[in-house]
C-alpha cells in the first residue's frame, strides 16, 4: 500500500495533522496501536485554553517548592524511585524558567495559542461537532482572599495585554455565576475566551471521522516498525506494511520511542495525571470547568457525569498507577463540588509529553528527509492539536506558514 504520508499517533495532534494533510491532496493514512482520541486526548480537562498565554513553568518562590519537595501537595507528587530518570530534565525545566526565559517561551507560544479557537472551530463546524463544546469560559478559583488579590491584578494586567477578555468575580459574584459551588472560595477569574469541551475523545474521534469522510484511511499498526527503506518510509500495520514518500511522527508522550532509534534525543518528559468522573450532587449543574489553584485539580461537567483531574504526577511511564494524588484531591473536592458517587470502575491515567523549554516540537527531522515532527504539547494538547496541523501541513507543502516555525525546531535541542 502505497501513499503520500504516514500519520503515526491517532490523538488529537496526530488526526489534526492528517486532516489539514487530507484537505490539501495528500493521500493519507493515520496508524495507531488504538483507536482515535484513546490515550492522553481522552483524558484531559476539556478545555481549549485561549488565555493560557504563559507556559506552566517550574515554580521559583522557595515555599512552593519546598512544600512540593515534602510530596504532599495535590498539585505536584512525585514517584522517589522515578527521580534520578527526571532529574536533568527537572534541572533544564528549572532554568527555562527564569522569568526572562518564560517570558521568550510565552512569546513563542502564542501565535499558537491565539489561533487555538479558530482553528478548533473550522473543524468543529465540518465535523458537525458544536453539540460537544461550550462557550462557558473557565474558572481558575481561589481559596485564599490575598492570593485572589494578587493574582486578579495579573489576570488584568495579562487580558489588556493580549486582548482577552477577564471577568473578576468576588465570592458573591462567583456564587452567581456558578451557583452549584458551595462556598470555599474567596473570589475566581473568569477566563471567557477560551472554550470547554464535554468529552474530548469524542471531540477527536469526531475529527477522525471527518477525516475517513474526507478520503483518509486509519489503520493499527505498530508505530516502532517505523523504518526509512530508500526514499521512502515503512510502516507494519495490521493490514500489511505500508509505505509513503512522509512520515508525521505524532505520538505524544511515546515519540521518542521511535525518534531514539533514529538518532534524535530529545528530551521528552511523561507528566502523568489522574481522572475520575463522579455523579452530581449539588444543588444547580456545574456550568463550566473550575481550576482550584491551591488544590491543584481541576472539576469539570462532562457527559458521563463530574469529571476530577489530578495536576501532575512524576513518576515513569510504565510505573504502577498511584491513587494517592486522585484521593486527595477528592478529599478536598466533594464537599465544594458535590462529587456523589465514582462512576469508573477505576481511576484513568494519561501521560502529558513536556519538553523542558516549553515548547512544542514542529517541523522536519534534520537528517532524514520525509521524516517530521508534531510532539511535546504538554498541557495543551487538546489546545493545541488542529493549529500544529496547520502549521505542519504548511510547512509540508511548502506554503507560507502562518507564524515563523523556528522556535519549534528539533535542533534546539
Amino acid at each position: 500500500m502505497a501513499k503520500d504520508v504516514i500519520v503515526l499517533g491517532a490523538g488529537i495532534v496526530g488526526v489534526s495533522v492528517a486532516l489539514h494533510l487530507r484537505q490539501r491532496g495528500f493521500d493519507v493514512v493515520l496508524v495507531d496501536r488504538r483507536a482515535p482520541g484513546e490515550e492522553t486526548s481522552f483524558g484531559n480537562a476539556g478545555l481549549i485554553e485561549a488565555s493560557s498565554v504563559v507556559p506552566y513553568a517550574f515554580p521559583r518562590d522557595w515555599r512552593t517548592v519546598l512544600r512540593y519537595a515534602r510530596n504532599g501537595s495535590t498539585a505536584l507528587r512525585y514517584d522517589v524511585r522515578s527521580l534520578p530518570s527526571y532529574a536533568r530534565w527537572l534541572a533544564r525545566f528549572w532554568w527555562e524558567s527564569a522569568p526572562v526565559r518564560l517570558q521568550a517561551a510565552a512569546r513563542d507560544m502564542l501565535p499558537l495559542i491565539g489561533r487555538s479557537v479558530a482553528e478548533h472551530e473550522a473543524f468543529i463546524e465540518r465535523a458537525g461537532l458544536a453539540d460537544l463544546v461550550r462557550p462557558t469560559g473557565w474558572l481558575e478559583a481561589y481559596r485564599a482572599a490575598d492570593a485572589f488579590e494578587r493574582e486578579a491584578l495579573d489576570a488584568q494586567r495579562i487580558a489588556t495585554t493580549h486582548g482577552l477578555d477577564v471577568r473578576i468575580l468576588d465570592r458573591a459574584g462567583l456564587s452567581g455565576v456558578e451557583a452549584s459551588l458551595d462556598g470555599g472560595y474567596a473570589g475566581a477569574i473568569h477566563w471567557t475566551d477560551p472554550r470547554s469541551v464535554s468529552d474530548p475523545g469524542a471531540l477527536t474521534k469526531g475529527y477522525a471521522r471527518l477525516f475517513e469522510r474526507e478520503g483518509g484511511r486509519i489503520v493499527r499498526g505498530d508505530a516502532a516498525t517505523l523504518e526509512q527503506r530508500g526514499a521512502a518510509w515503512r510502516v507494519q500495520t495490521d493490514d500489511g506494511p505500508i509505505e509513503a514518500e512522509a512520515a508525521v511522527v505524532a505520538l505524544g508522550a511515546w515519540s521518542d520511542r521511535v525518534l531514539r532509534p533514529l538518532g534524535y534525543r530529545v528530551p521528552l518528559m511523561a507528566k502523568r495525571g489522574y481522572h475520575m468522573h463522579y455523579a452530581s450532587t449539588a444543588k444547580a449543574p456545574l456550568l463550566r470547568p473550575v481550576v482550584d489553584i491551591e488544590g491543584g485539580y481541576v472539576v469539570a461537567p462532562m457527559r458521563r457525569g463530574l469529571r476530577l483531574t489530578t495536576g501532575v504526577e512524576l513518576a515513569g511511564r510504565d510505573r504502577p498507577p498511584n491513587p494517592v494524588q486522585l484521593d486527595l484531591a477528592e478529599r478536598a473536592a466533594r464537599p465544594v463540588f458535590g462529587l456523589g458517587r465514582r462512576l469508573d470502575d477505576k481511576p484513568w491515567l494519561g501521560l502529558r509529553p513536556c519538553t523542558p523549554d516549553m515548547r512544542p516540537v514542529i517541523g522536519p527531522a534534520e537528517r532524514h528527509p520525509g521524516l517530521w515532527f508534531a510532539f511535546g504539547h504538554a498541557h495543551h494538547g487538546l489546545t493545541l492539536g488542529p493549529v500544529t496541523g496547520r502549521l505542519l501541513a504548511e510547512m509540508m507543502t511548502g506554503e507560507t506558514p502562518f507564524t515563523d516555525p523556528a522556535p519549534y525546531r528539533v535542533g534546539r535541542f
